[in-house]
């Protein structure tokens, strides 16, 4: 049915069980009596009375006397029922007619209750009336007795609260206040309600638990002192049996002990858990139960005979696991073996401590007194109950059986021990299956059995190691060094005993003791000629660092090289080492090249000091390299109110904290490290190493060239050596043997031609050392000079000076003129370089040593011809590549062919110009002549320079000098070019027509310029045929017509060509006249028509020949840039073409170069447009 509870619980369907008594009034709680499973819920009167006069004669006062009697008890729950029988009413005459006694007992008993008397009719037939009449009843019985029940149960509760609440007060008493709560859970448990039924237990147990706490802290109750009477009986739990009666009477009587109470509280915890089917929860609350008792029994100090509590837990974890397997099948257990595996470990732990206890593990077996004690335990034990006393392997045969014999024990420990190292395992704690181990190595170590011991041992070490347990570490290794000296394994003790030597987690005389054993060994063994046991020196000693003199760590052959260890010895007592080596390793470079001086002091550190980490701990994953927590704050709240439920720190990244590290080598340190023999060592006998750093010195004479790496360190105390197998980072020393090497350096970035500077002579003695007297002479050619300062010590030979060795020179380096130099010139503004050679002899060689310098070239000269007229200009433009300001003196240009009509004009006033970094300075000269000029001219352009920022110079410095060649400069052709506007017209406008006028002249007569084959000649003179365009490239001028042409022209003074077409100006403003271009135009017939010179042909390649001489060009009408115009060339596809030849600039002067005429715009241009150049 569904029961609703009051506090705005949930409902819950139940299952409420009735049990109908007769009525007695003794049976009537009595005020006080906290029984609620015997409480009376529901009082029933029942009567088949029909008849009147029996009514009022009997039933009546029966009635009203029971009622009476209930009222006296406070009880309020009772119903009346009538039963009706047709066959008793027809058998009756005196029936009222009006009422019947259903009516009488509601008016007299049932005023305002007139629910409390139902009408049963006829129970025993079938018929639909009497059916309806039952379940009338039954609804009513069942609403009656769950609203007694609710309440009666809701102030059972109350009255529980309120003697909670008195638990403060003197008297008040735990098993009392037990009874009431427990009375509570029969109740719910009644009702199927586990888990409320579990709830009232719980709070027993955490209300019990408290108490203990507090008398812990000095807070005891009175009560408590019944269960700190000492511990009698041991039996462990009991969880076959749904109650167990025995002890809960003697809760009730306040004679139970500790134990007794805790057992009979997880025994009823247990039976609710299974009920719900939890067996797994059954498991954890067991091992909690268990380590708790322990404690109690600590804090209350209750009186335990030795062994008691031992056996009272190996009992107790056997029945909490029996009893799971008993609900579970195999499959069930072998998937939740997490939940169990901790009972295996602590019965394994008890049934340890039992056997060292009762004698069962020493050499001997047991004793008198050993056996005395197993007696007294086995006494405590009791006689096996009767639900195990059938079964074959119950716990109590199993203790009895187990401390029976010392083979019986062994027996029975090493398969729970194997049986728990094999559960860890399967589930992944592999760091509790190795303490199971550990256990298990203690246990065969006590057997005198230690090569069983030592694989648990380095089990156990191996996975300390590797997870970072460093006390653990410590604690196994004091094991395992005990069974490695059992078993006479003495280099690996010898190990064990160094590790544990210099371990920081030992006492000092423990560090002491270990160390003293290694001594102990290597002085009784320092007269043997036994073998060497080489051991690892991380243990022993630590290199911190090194240091070399010369700190280059760089030392010529035959020369002393020293370095300095530092050490830091771990051992807790000074140690006498009779060696210290370090072994070299020799290597030469595979290329016969030898490294030099100055480029193994280029690569090397400046200081010469080596710094070596500190050694890494022996376990990778150590605390310093876990990642750091994360931790972060969480809040949980309610989906319906958004209210705070609970809150806490939870940690994002334990999957990298918690995580097993794994390792597939060992991570303990080999035993086996090589020990080197080479050729190459380096020793320092007889050291004292003091605890902490201690300074070593080697010192070496270096005999043969090339490198040398230090590959190991070894310290040898008698046959033990400490062997550091690899030193890290890798130490270096390089021995050279050099040839004496001469450098010449120049002190700027580059030299520069034709002026003094600087150069640095360094000599590389290498093995050779300089005597008194030794000196350099230095060969040189005669473009460069050498300029000796006053104060250097030099010899002159006639036109060579020799420095001093190691001195400074001035340096003065001239290019040839006449000579083709082999220059290295780069594309863009670089100065061009010229090589010279010098030519050193040494004291130290009979070869002489040829050095390269390169100067460079601090100008770039250009020319260029201007014309005015016939008049002629050469400009000279030089310009400075370097970063040196020069002054430019004595600038002067001459004709080199010695040409007597021709003079050259300087027009530069200046005799004295300034050129800084890249500026330029111009020259400018007119050419003159008095009869007719030659067809080519060549100069040579010459001017002095020096720095500004150099002073006086003792000696004088050539001038710079530029040749060039200037060809067919004399002015040949004339052409004017005129813009007319329209007539009637003051000036040109926007997009109307002008008049272009062309003026081509001739200026003199037959030249041998003129002598090609464009010249023609007829009876009475010479003509040339020359090709005119217009062109327009600033896009101002539109070209109307023809915009180019050919004509013939007379080879005569003052022949005049005029040429004219119309075009039209574009915008508006002063506009720049078109160019006009003239070009020789060379004929089809011509003798190198067919030679396709790709060099004299421009665009129009295409061009055809004329018919006439004077045809213009068909050309466009209309052209806005002047470009040549070709036409197609489809019908002379296959003929000789001819060719246009451009004149050169000197031959032509363009006179309306540089004018501009005036564009007005036009009067109904909406958008003015405006050219201005």
């Amino acid at each position: 049915m569904e029961w609703r509870r009051s506090y705005g619980r949930a409902p819950k369907m139940i299952h409420l069980e009735s049990n109908f008594v007769q009525f007695k009034e003794e049976l009537l709680p009595k005020e006080g009596n906290r029984a609620l499973l015997t409480f009376p819920f529901l009082h029933m009167y029942w009567t088949e009375c029909c008849d009147t006069e029996v009514y009022k004669a009997t039933v009546k006062d029966d009635l009203t006397k029971w009622q009476n009697v209930l009222k006296a008890h406070s009880s309020v729950d009772w119903l009346i029922v009538v039963v009706e029988n047709d066959a008793k009413k027809k058998n009756k005459t005196n029936i009222l007619p009006r009422t019947s006694i259903v009516d009488k007992i509601r008016n007299d008993f049932c005023n305002k209750q007139s629910d409390r008397c139902v009408v049963l009719s006829d129970p025993l037939k079938d018929s639909s009336r009497t059916q309806e009449s039952w379940n009338a009843f039954l609804t009513k019985l069942r609403t009656l007795l769950l609203m007694s029940f609710t309440k009666n149960l809701g102030k059972f509760e109350d009255d529980m609260r309120t003697l909670r609440e008195k638990r403060t007060e003197p008297g008040w008493s735990f098993c009392e206040y037990f009874m009431v709560q427990e009375e509570l859970a029969f109740v719910f448990e009644m009702l199927q309600q586990f888990e409320d039924a579990l709830v009232q237990y719980d709070e027993l147990d955490a209300l019990f638990s408290q108490y203990v706490v507090n008398f812990g802290a000095g807070d005891g109750a009175n009560w408590l002192t019944f269960f700190c009477q000492p511990v009698k009986s041991w039996n462990g739990l009991i969880l076959r049996k749904p109650i167990d009666m025995e002890k809960r009477e003697s809760i009730q009587r306040r004679e139970a002990t500790l134990l007794d109470l805790r057992s009979y509280l997880f025994s009823r915890q247990c039976t609710l858990l299974l009920f719900l089917q939890r067996p797994w929860e059954v498991a954890q609350r067991a091992l909690e139960l268990l380590h708790n008792c322990v404690q109690e029994l600590k804090l209350l100090e209750v009186s335990v005979p030795p062994g008691a509590l031992d056996c009272w837990v190996f009992l107790s974890c056997l029945e909490v696991l029996q009893r799971i397997e008993g609900c579970c099948d195999r499959a069930q257990i072998d998937s939740n073996i997490a939940h169990t595996v901790g009972l295996w470990s602590y019965a394994t732990e008890k049934l340890k401590s039992l056997g060292y206890l009762c004698g069962l593990v020493s050499e001997k077996g047991p004793n008198s007194e050993d056996l005395n004690r197993t007696v007294d335990l086995l006494a405590g034990l009791g006689a096996e109950r009767p639900e195990t006393a059938n079964a074959a392997q119950s716990p109590y045969k199993k203790l009895k059986e187990a401390l029976s014999s010392v083979e019986a024990f062994e027996k029975h420990y090493l398969d729970l021990s194997h049986a728990t190292i094999e559960m860890y395992t399967s589930i992944g704690r592999i760091r509790s299956a190795k303490f199971v181990g550990k256990d298990l190595a203690e246990f065969y170590m006590r057997k005198k059995s230690p090569q069983k011991a030592e694989t648990y041992l380095q089990g156990a070490l191996k996975n300390y190691l590797a997870e970072g347990w460093a006390l653990p570490i410590t604690h196994t290794r004091k094991q395992l060094a005990e069974c490695q000296k059992h078993l006479g394994q003495m280099e690996n003790y010898l190990q064990t005993s160094s590790l544990l030597a210099s371990d920081c987690h030992l006492t000092e005389e423990e560090r002491k003791y270990f160390c003293q054993e290694i001594l102990n060994f290597a002085s009784q063994q320092s007269d043997s000629l036994g073998h060497k046991i080489v051991l690892p020196m991380h243990s022993f000693a630590q290199l911190r660092d090194l240091h070399f003199d010369p700190c280059n760590a760089v030392v010529h052959v035959g020369g002393i090289l020293s370095f300095e260890i530092t050490m830091c010895s771990q051992m807790p007592v000074p140690v006498h080492v009779e060696q210290i080596a370090v072994n070299v390793h020799f290597s030469v470079e595979k290329n016969s090249y030898r490294k030099t001086a100055e480029w193994l002091t280029k690569h090397k550190t400046s200081n010469g000091i080596i710094n070596f980490p500190a050694e890494t701990p022996p376990f990778p994953a150590s605390q310093n390299s876990l990642p750091a927590l994360e931790l972060y704050e969480m809040f949980e709240r309610s989906p319906s109110d958004n209210s705070l439920n609970t809150t806490g720190i939870i940690c994002r990244n334990v999957h990298m904290l918690l995580r097993r590290q794994e390792s597939s080598s060992s991570l303990d340190m080999p035993s086996g490290i090589a020990l080197e023999e080479g050729v190459h060592v380096l020793k320092c006998s007889d050291v004292t190493l003091e605890p902490g750093p201690n300074r070593i010195t080697f010192r070496t004479q270096a005999k043969e060239p090339g490198t040398y790496t230090l590959r190991q360190l070894c310290a040898s105390v008698g046959p033990v050596w400490f062997v550091l197998p690899h030193i890290y980072p890798i130490v270096q020393y390089d021995v050279y043997s050099q040839e004496p090497q001469l450098h010449v350096t120049p002190l700027t970035d580059s030299l520069l031609a034709g002026i003094p500077q600087k150069v640095k002579f360094t000599v590389t003695t290498g093995h050779y050392t300089i005597k008194n007297g030794d000196s350099l002479q230095l060969s040189n050619a005669e473009a460069m000079l050498i300029l000796c300062q006053t104060e250097n010590r030099a010899v002159i030979y006639s036109n060579t000076r020799a420095p001093a060795p190691g001195g400074e020179s001035d340096m003065l380096g001239t290019p040839e003129p006449h000579r083709k130099h082999k220059d290295k010139q780069k594309t863009g503004h670089c100065m061009v370089t010229t090589d010279h050679k010098v030519s050193i002899d040494c004291p130290w060689s009979i070869y002489s040593t040829v050095i390269s310098l390169t100067f460079s070239v601090p100008f770039q000269t250009t020319h260029a011809l201007l014309s005015a007229g016939t008049r002629k200009y050469v400009q000279v433009c030089v310009q400075n590549l370097s970063e040196l300001d020069f002054q430019l003196s004595d600038s002067n240009l001459i004709d080199t062919g010695d040409s007597t009509d021709l003079h050259l004009i300087p027009l530069n006033t200046q005799s004295q110009q300034r050129i800084s970094s890249k500026q330029s300075v111009f020259f400018v000269w007119e050419l003159k002549w008095t009869q007719e000029p030659p067809p080519s001219l060549h100069c040579q352009f010459s001017v002095g320079f020096s720095p500004t920022s150099e002073e006086r110079l003792s000696v004088s410095l050539k001038p710079y000098t530029y040749e060039f060649q200037v060809e067919n400069f004399f002015t040949l052709y004339n052409v004017k070019a005129e813009i007319f506007p329209t007539s009637g017209m003051e000036y040109c406008r926007t997009g109307s027509l002008c008049s272009l006028e062309v003026l081509i002249t001739r200026l003199s007569d037959l030249l041998e310029a003129d002598k090609d084959e464009s010249l023609t000649e007829s009876d009475e003179y010479f003509s040339t045929k020359l090709m005119y365009e217009v062109v327009d490239n600033s896009s101002n001028w539109a070209v109307c017509g023809k915009s180019c042409g050919v004509i013939s022209m007379p080879v005569a003074a003052q022949a005049t060509h005029r040429v004219h077409m119309e075009v039209m100006p574009l915008f508006a403003g002063y506009l720049p006249l078109p160019d006009v271009r003239l070009f020789k135009y060379l004929p089809h017939h011509s003798a190198h028509s067919s030679q396709l010179d790709a060099d004299s042909w421009i665009e129009n390649d295409s061009l055809s020949v004329d018919k006439h001489m004077d045809d213009p060009l068909d050309s466009s009408s209309v052209k806005s840039r002047g470009s040549v115009h070709s036409t197609s060339s489809g019908e002379h596809k296959g003929l000789p073409m001819p060719r246009l030849q451009a004149l050169p600039a000197g031959q032509v002067f363009n006179a309306s170069a540089g004018m501009q005429i005036l564009v007005i715009p036009s009067q109904d241009d909406h958008v003015l447009e405006v050219s201005v150049t």
